[in-house]
């Protein structure tokens, strides 16, 4: 009898210390939402839509900025999260700020504790670091390869124990938070399959025909069912409930599920919207709004309209592919800066801003998005709309008009090139066929070709010297506002740095490699004050080279459904933080 009491006691005092060991969950604070949390209610299915299908599950190889892994089953990760109210980094999934020291390179951090995977597994240190290795294994091809790397020298993560971290950094890095906010994929899952059958084995998993019970992540939802072409369905994870609670302890996400409905493009979108059968939509334009404003006048529609909330966090825009050895008359002319300096003023943004915006957006000439004014300065070179002057460069270059009113060269080859985009995003089509139709003014003829979107990226980040495109409208988002210089995309050998990126990753020109140089020095340059002074110089390099056409910034409105509860207060909203957190977004 004394021997099974004390079995007791001990097994009772075992299990004091493990439940004592477990961290506070993450309470999101009340004042990121406009509802109090006592309004809220479980349940329900959060609507929305996509004009392209699915590529992959796969976290590792997908590339797409809203994907299913790298968004959706991503909601709510990240060791550190910024707060829309002050832009400061708070803990997450770490359970406090890290210690640093090394001269601010390096970074231990705690991991909360009792945080587990939608398959009840245990988030330990583990996953962390494999998801590190993964990522940064160049046979894997993940698009976030470049983010883990500083100067082309790597970042280490290491463990120090079941739930420590260290971050060490090769230099100082004003994007730190940024850097170690990457989603947690699962060591039991993704580091099986890497350690038995390294980088080939990880892309064998996840694809479109995975079965959805065995898919696991750490966010808010995870996958539970796919159907080509028509949907996705998300369900709520409820282990993360058990760390993330609003702010009277009810655990999130409130809703049952998320479905992604997948329409032919943004037309169909905004018909689903009107109808009620999505319950967000990104309007476009001047019309899409006065079409919205109308059905909800007219009472069709139970909806808040929400115009010019801020200038967009994305960028439209035209790259010409210098790695065309397949056509050496086509290589060296998009190579010429004075080519691409023509193009962009064949580039009429004012007739952009107002057919393809509605009038609701502004010109743009750079890569930093319209919504971080101040890293934009207006001293930066510009080449705007001037058809006189495109047709005096092209001149330059050799071109003639011929009898059939196309530019030729001495030799006979005509200005000629395919420029692609995605078909079904309407406001991309419009854009070029506007660029097309001033090209023709001057004698350039565009071929202008919308194409399948995930064949679109394959081509943009198709690697070597014979590349398979002439030219490509397209656009970016996501990015930060510590340094919004992409981090895939400016350096030599990045896999967005679409222009250029041939096998050995080199830089083509000088400078090239002054705005990598730059790059590099901005990101590690801590002071917000010096480190936009070393933006204003990379914008300036950038700028005169033209190595990408920017061409329009869009306005970012808010349009919801009213029977959707927890938006952000609208002095929170922007196109960088957005307006709302679909972990405390409830069905009312």
């Amino acid at each position: 009898m004394k021997t099974r009491t004390l079995r007791n006691v001990l097994m009772l005092a075992a299990a004091l210390s493990l439940g004592g060991s477990l961290a506070a969950p993450f309470v999101y604070p009340a004042k990121w939402s406009a509802d109090p949390a006592s309004s809220a209610k479980k349940g329900g299915d959060y609507r929305e839509s996509t004009i392209s299908d699915y590529k992959t599950i796969n976290p590792f190889t997908s590339a797409e900025a809203r994907s299913i892994p790298n968004y959706f089953m991503s909601l709510g990760t990240g060791l550190f999260v910024q707060d829309q109210t002050n832009d400061s980094f708070i803990p997450k999934m770490a359970e406090a700020m890290p210690e640093i020291s090394n001269g601010g390179k390096r970074f231990v951090v705690k991991i909360r504790q009792g945080m587990k995977f939608s398959d009840g597994q245990p988030i330990t240190a583990d996953d962390w670091v494999t998801t590190f290795k993964i990522h940064t294994d160049d046979k894997v091809g993940s698009n976030s390869y470049d983010s883990f790397f500083i100067n082309d020298k790597p970042i280490t993560v290491k463990k120090l124990g079941e739930y420590t971290l260290q971050f060490d950094f090769p230099e100082t890095v004003a994007t730190a938070y940024v850097k170690m906010g990457y989603t947690p994929w699962p060591d039991h899952v993704f580091g099986k399959a890497y350690r038995e059958g390294g980088a080939d084995a990880v892309k064998k998993l996840w694809g479109l025909n995975v079965d959805p019970n065995t898919v696991v992540t750490a966010g808010a939802f995870t996958l539970q069912s796919y159907s080509a072409g028509q949907r996705a369905v998300l369900k709520r994870n409820p282990s993360f409930g058990e760390w993330n609670k609003d702010s009277a302890g009810v655990a999130l996400p409130y809703l049952d599920t998320v479905t992604l409905k997948i329409v032919k493009d943004l037309n169909a979108s905004l018909a689903a919207y009107l109808a009620g059968d999505i319950d967000v939509y990104g309007a476009r334009n001047a019309d899409d709004l006065a079409q919205i404003k109308k059905a909800i006048d007219a009472k069709t529609l139970n909806a808040t309209e929400l115009a010019n909330v801020s200038p967009a966090a994305s960028s439209q825009w035209i790259t010409f592919n210098w790695n065309k050895a397949d056509s050496p008359f086509k290589q060296k002319l998009f190579r010429d800066v004075r080519f691409r300096r023509a193009m962009s003023m064949l580039a009429n943004r004012d007739a952009m801003v107002q057919l393809a915006l509605g009038g609701l957006g502004v010109p743009t000439y750079y890569s930093v998005y319209p919504v971080f004014k101040s890293y934009i300065s207006d001293s930066a070179p510009k080449y705007p709309y001037n058809l006189d002057g495109a047709a005096k460069l092209l001149a330059q270059i050799g071109f003639k008009k011929g009898s059939d009113g196309i530019l030729a060269d001495a030799k006979g080859n005509k200005l000629e090139f395919t420029l692609a985009t995605n078909s079904g995003n309407t406001t991309r089509e419009q854009l070029g066929r506007i660029f097309a139709d001033e090209a023709k003014k001057v004698g350039v003829k565009v071929n202008f070709t919308p194409i399948d979107f995930n064949v679109l990226v394959g081509q943009l980040t198709a690697k070597g010297e014979s590349r398979p495109f002439d030219a490509i409208l397209l656009g970016l988002s996501n990015g930060d506002n510590i340094w919004p210089y992409g981090t895939n995309v400016v350096p030599c050998g990045t896999n967005l740095h679409s222009y250029n990126n041939p096998t050995d990753g080199k830089c083509a020109t000088s400078q090239e490699q002054l705005m990598t140089k730059l790059f590099f020095q901005g990101q590690g340059t801590v002071d917000q004050a010096a480190r936009r002074a070393v933006g204003l110089q990379l914008l300036t390099t950038e700028a005169s080279l033209q190595p990408v056409i920017f061409l329009v910034g869009g306005a970012y409105h808010v349009n919801y459904n009213n029977r959707l509860g927890g938006q952000f207060p609208r002095e929170q909203m922007d196109s960088y933080y957005l307006s709302r957190n679909i972990e405390t977004t409830y069905i009312k």
